[in-house]
């Protein structure tokens, strides 16, 4: 007897999805449901760090000719469809749920990686480089929200901190993957992680959140029951998320947009992502060698720096991860926005003073910007690169979620666009000292912004947080 692929899913969720005779704890389901989203996130730091390895490569080829112009195009090919992808992604998380739209967006995912693993010319290579930032947008508002909201408040602060972490793992595997093979070969590579996510997102249930939304309160029920298990706790989280969302169904959504518990932390979060991104950290990512070389003038090999400088952003996310189960958000955040513009402004008092004395020693040369680099990196990982992705799957309400997260990662992607567009051209203006000035700058204002704003939200639960926001 021949089995459809429909009716070989149908058996394995049989066996993995919504059953209460499942032996896994809690704790191991929530991962499980967890690690779809989070291997597209290794796919997405993929994308992010391709260019870094994928630049120099070009530039020692003849099969595919680029100029400046083309090479700052392929960086910020991948960031530029990433803000409007975030609107998309929040519109089909509405209307498909928060797992169908992970599943569907790793096959173009996929396409745009085989593309480029076949270019033979420039408009290959930026299709390519397209598809898999779109994609990136599609998975912005989507991953924090879904792993939010089937996860418990004990285990959610590991599990959002877990994003930065695998977009990490994906930023090293790929620079260490093309310090060795070829850009190609490298990109072969990763179309295998939207795979694997993909059949993984197979074996896991839909969000109880967006399901008792639609009204499917049965479903939704089996689904809470399967992530957190049937305890008296959970029965009764499950019966307030219902109650409350056949209130909520009656208002109108415009109404519900308007609000203070909408308006207040829509404002925080975005301020606090395009702070993010205009601190350089993605700056940092895309242009890895080209920054090396202009900051490290002598000594270091480039290549061996940007691997340390990416093992050092891997170990501070595993450590985001242990910090953010322990540590409050506010102190988090305060802490790594003083160490990240602090970083910032040494390296740019640095690299001013070495162009005003060049005869300093080498020894120099390579220490001071190093130490530098790896504390911002550190300072900048631990706190203001997950913390406001975290939230954003905390910090909205129910009903307005889509449209809080949709709207906070199409700022995010769009100042990641900006910022990795115009990057060359500040170093070319500005130089290496104005240029890390004006992300130090950015990262001061933030951290007093969040130090006066950001909300607490540690430990609660997401209609414990909706009601501070509200000011309930």
């Amino acid at each position: 007897m021949t089995l459809t692929v429909g009716e070989i899913i149908t058996a394995l969720r049989s066996r993995l999805e919504i059953s209460r005779g499942i032996k896994l704890p809690p704790l191991y389901k929530q991962i499980l449901v967890a690690s779809g989203p989070l291997i597209s996130t290794i796919s997405l730091g993929m994308t992010s760090g391709f260019s870094a390895i994928l630049l120099p490569q070009l530039e020692n080829e003849t099969s595919i000719e680029i100029n400046r112009s083309d090479a700052s195009w392929i960086a910020s090919m991948a960031a530029l469809p990433m803000a409007f992808g975030c609107l998309l992604g929040g519109l089909l998380m509405e209307k498909f749920g928060r797992k169908a739209t992970q599943l569907l967006t790793n096959i173009p995912c996929l396409i745009g990686w085989v593309l480029i693993a076949l270019s033979s010319n420039l408009p290959m290579v930026l299709t390519g480089r397209f598809l898999t930032g779109l994609c990136g947008g599609l998975l912005g508002p989507s991953t924090g929200v879904y792993i939010s909201e089937t996860a418990e408040p004990r285990y959610r602060d590991f599990l959002l901190g877990a994003i930065s972490l695998f977009l990490a793992v994906g930023l090293f595997l790929v620079h260490l993957l093309g310090t060795f093979l070829h850009w190609k070969t490298t990109a072969i590579i990763c179309s295998f992680f939207p795979i694997v996510s993909f059949f993984l997102l197979i074996l896991v249930p839909e969000s109880p959140s967006w399901l008792a939304k639609n009204k499917r309160i049965s479903d939704a029920e089996k689904a809470f029951f399967w992530c957190r298990g049937d305890t008296e706790a959970s029965k009764k989280e499950v019966a307030v998320l219902t109650q409350r969302q056949n209130m909520k169904n009656e208002e109108p959504q415009l109404a519900q947009l308007v609000k203070k518990e909408f308006l207040k932390p829509l404002i925080i979060i975005t301020v606090f992502i395009v702070t993010n991104q205009w601190a350089g950290v993605n700056a940092l990512t895309f242009y890895t060698v080209t920054i090396m070389q202009k900051t490290l003038t002598n000594g270091l090999d480039t290549y061996l720096a940007m691997l340390i400088v990416d093992l050092i952003r891997l170990l501070m996310s595993v450590l985001a991860c242990i910090i953010m189960k322990h540590v409050r958000r506010r102190p988090l955040a305060i802490i790594s926005g003083v160490g990240t513009f602090t970083s910032l402004f040494l390296l740019s008092g640095y690299t001013n003073f070495v162009k005003l004395h060049p005869d300093l020693g080498t020894f120099w040369y390579t220490i001071i910007p190093m130490v530098s680099l790896v504390a911002y990196i550190s300072f900048i990982t631990v706190g203001f690169v997950p913390l406001p992705w975290a939230m954003m799957g905390e910090v909205f309400p129910l009903n307005t979620r889509n449209v809080g997260s949709s709207i906070s990662s199409f700022m995010a992607f769009a100042a990641f666009f900006a910022v990795v567009k115009t990057n060359p051209a500040m170093f070319d203006v500005l130089g290496v000292d104005g240029t890390f000035l004006v992300y130090g700058l950015v990262a001061f204002w933030g951290t007093v912004f969040v130090w006066v704003f950001l909300p607490e939200t540690k430990g609660k639960a997401l209609h414990e947080i909706e009601d501070q926001m509200a000011g309930r």
